[in-house]
């Protein structure tokens, strides 16, 4: 089982200059295009995240089902 690196005082700001940096360096996004290409749309049903600030884990949990539910 994959255990998280668990952090005390987190500087937010800071850990999303970390994550960006290394999304950037690893090319996730050029390479999650890549893997799709040729494979039918996928469309979300469920709207963009709030517009007042980042989603929060709940947020996205409740937009999956909220997804999942439409589709299925």
């Amino acid at each position: 089982m994959k255990k998280f690196n668990e952090r005390s005082r987190q500087n937010l700001s800071e850990l999303n200059k970390e994550m960006l940096a290394s999304w950037e360096a690893e090319r996730l996004f050029e390479q999650s295009v890549a893997l799709r290409e040729g494979a039918p749309s996928f469309v979300f049903y469920e709207g963009p995240p709030s517009a007042n600030g980042m989603p929060g884990i709940h947020h996205v949990m409740a937009r999956t089902i909220k997804d999942l539910f439409c589709r299925y």
